[in-house]
């Protein structure tokens, strides 16, 4: 808040005592100790970023994105807002020039504390006079820290426009008075570190504006910056699809599947950003071993990889193309992308599978085809000729991430929560959506945006089939279950590798890579029965809870808040979906995928509530048209 007390404009000084007892203790441990030692992201980052400016300019929006940001990416961050400062340490201020003197003094030493700790503290406050922002400056530069004035600069017409407590109508009618920009005066600052305009940006846009800033002055290493957009692999210029077609036709050629196809279409559209290529044999062993890859330059910072994207070649191949400096990938005998300076190494299976799927067994879906692949791995940076076209009705569904980026921008998103899944949806997947939909906006969160992203690569043969899982995704939307306004539908083209806590990392990080900064994550992701029934006494290949509690510890997907997925059940008492309570257990039922295959093959229909009903109706339709065994 503004309010003050009729006052004139010539500042009050108040007279404080001064202990005079006191002698400045100095710490054992040094800012490049605490820099080497706190957080993530090695040096010593401490300052205060100092955003000023009217009441409803944006500066606590800012503030708090900023913080966010900042956490994400491994740098400790702690926003200093002023309601919150005036609810504690100084809640015994008022409103007059001294007391609004003395609140920013405390908060200036406060913020210096902060920084000499390794912390960017991040201070909102109206901090309407230059004397008491030059006294926050000064507090800093004797104590050696650096400190940046930004100025928000949104008109007053505009501020009053966000004025969501009616503050500034209040004191339009007397009610409040001294209130900045109405009856008393702001001064501007004269030479800010930055200036802010947030009436025509986006928080976000607005936000990039300071990490830009703080990049410059060396807060923010630069390998740790957002990419506006994601390089893809694949020519914007009819020219230069001609040009690749040509190159293609002049270079020896290497076979590939169909799943490998699946693979170049997820790293020519940027998923898997930033490899650029299948991997190279180091690429492999940092993934393998340690579930992330370097970083470019910065050794200190990994980025969060999982799975192996590779490409398997035989003996005969080998033979045929090393040393080569470029061979063409034929899909069905078309070119489909020219893999750069090729570079082949053996490939231990039983290695790759035990770390990736914990199994070497030959039964797991995704292994069988590790096993009948060639003998090597070859990687190399790819040209795919023209962007991958499945023609078979969905394509409008397969949006690269920079066209949901787009999109999300589109819609004002201001947090964009992703669910993945490869069955079909009931009303308890629904309910979990619309759940998490509330808790963001509870959280302050205007205009929160569903990524609802189905699977659309290689998956097993008894998985429900791309296009009714599509067909039957639509049919929930059409019955306004989810809201079209603020949901996304669209296809994720990675082949699915039922690898539990490993794959669910990929899961994540993909979706990161498409602008999503909440991931929605279940029971058992990614997880199936075990081929050795025998082997675990739940039968299953992985523990149902460690899928969640794993992305919760994995490196690099900082810059994403995972959302543990709540327990749905169908509730007979009141016949529809809900949450699970294990104290009235007795009255849930929980619908198993296998009873629902068994309903939908007979006929038979599920209980009231559990499935929108033309939903349920393309499900059992594809169930009662399948050959029977």
């Amino acid at each position: 808040m503004n309010e003050a007390p009729e006052q004139s404009k010539k500042r009050q000084k108040t007279c404080l005592q001064v202990a005079t007892n006191v002698t400045e203790q100095k710490h054992h441990v040094t800012r490049e100790t605490r820099g080497r030692n706190l957080g993530l992201c090695r040096g010593f980052r401490g300052c205060t970023v100092w955003l000023t400016g009217l009441s409803g300019a944006g500066k606590t929006s800012i503030a708090f994105e900023l913080e966010a940001y900042l956490v994400s990416r491994g740098i400790p961050a702690y926003g200093l807002d002023g309601d919150n400062i005036r609810t504690g340490l100084n809640k015994n201020l008022g409103f007059t020039p001294a007391d609004r003197e003395e609140n920013i003094r405390r908060v200036g030493e406060v913020a210096k504390l902060f920084a000499d700790s390794g912390v960017v503290a991040i201070c909102s406050f109206v901090s309407p006079f230059a004397d008491d922002r030059e006294m926050a400056r000064k507090i800093h530069k004797d104590a050696g820290l650096k400190f940046f004035e930004i100025f928000v600069d949104t008109p007053l017409a505009v501020c009053e426009t966000r004025d969501v407590k009616g503050l500034y109508k209040k004191a339009r009618e007397g009610v409040i008075k001294g209130f900045t920009g109405i009856t008393q005066e702001y001064e501007r600052p004269q030479h800010p570190e930055l200036v802010v305009s947030t009436d025509d940006c986006t928080v976000r846009e607005s936000t990039q504006q300071l990490v830009a800033l703080l990049e410059q002055e060396g807060i923010i290493p630069r390998s740790l910056r957002d990419v506006d957009q994601l390089p893809e692999l694949y020519p914007s210029e009819a020219s230069e699809v001609d040009e690749l077609r040509q190159e293609a036709k002049a270079l020896p050629a290497l076979s590939i599947s169909t799943v490998e196809l699946q693979w170049v279409q997820v790293l020519s559209e940027g998923w898997a950003y930033p490899l650029r290529g299948f991997m190279r044999e180091d690429e492999y062993l940092q993934t393998l071993h340690f579930n992330t890859l370097q970083s470019g330059l910065d050794v200190s910072y990994r980025e969060n990889h999982s799975v192996p994207i590779v490409l398997s070649a035989s003996e005969a191949d080998k033979q045929r193309l090393e040393g080569e400096a470029a061979v063409t990938l034929q899909h069905e005998g078309q070119a489909v992308a020219i893999l750069r300076r090729p570079e082949f190494y053996y490939q231990r299976k039983e290695e790759r599978l035990s770390r990736q799927f914990g199994t070497s067994n030959p039964n797991h879906p995704y292994s069988k085809q590790v096993y009948e692949s060639g003998e090597y791995l070859v990687g190399g940076e790819l040209s795919v000729i023209e962007r991958i076209r499945w023609k078979d009705g969905l394509d409008q569904y397969r949006l690269t991430p920079n066209e949901l980026r787009s999109r999300f921008k589109e819609l004002n998103a201001d947090a964009i929560f992703a669910f993945q899944l490869r069955n079909p949806i009931h009303n308890g997947h629904a309910l979990l959506m619309q759940d998490t939909k509330r808790q963001l906006l509870e959280r302050g969160f205007k205009q929160p945006v569903l990524l609802l992203h189905p699977l659309g690569g290689w998956t097993k043969d008894d998985d429900v089939p791309l296009q009714v899982r599509m067909a039957q995704h639509q049919a929930v939307l059409d019955a306004g279950v989810l809201r079209r306004e603020d949901t996304v539908l669209a296809i994720f083209p990675s082949p699915m590798m039922y690898a539990g806590p490993t794959e669910v990392q990929w899961h994540a990080k993909a979706r990161m890579n498409a602008g999503a900064n909440f991931y929605i994550v279940g029971r058992d992701p990614a997880g199936m029965p075990h081929p050795d029934k025998e082997a675990y006494p739940d039968g299953n290949l992985y523990d149902a809870t460690h899928g969640a509690r794993v992305l919760k510890m994995a490196q690099g997907l900082d810059s994403m808040e995972i959302l543990p997925f709540r327990v749905a059940a169908y509730d007979k008492s009141a016949s529809r979906m809900a949450f699970f309570e294990p104290q009235r257990k007795e009255q849930f039922e929980f619908i198993s995928g296998t009873k629902m295959r068994t309903l939908a093959k007979t006929g038979a229909s599920p209980p009231d509530g559990f499935m929108e009903p033309q939903a349920w109706k393309i499900l059992a339709t594809y169930y009662q048209n399948l050959p029977q065994a």
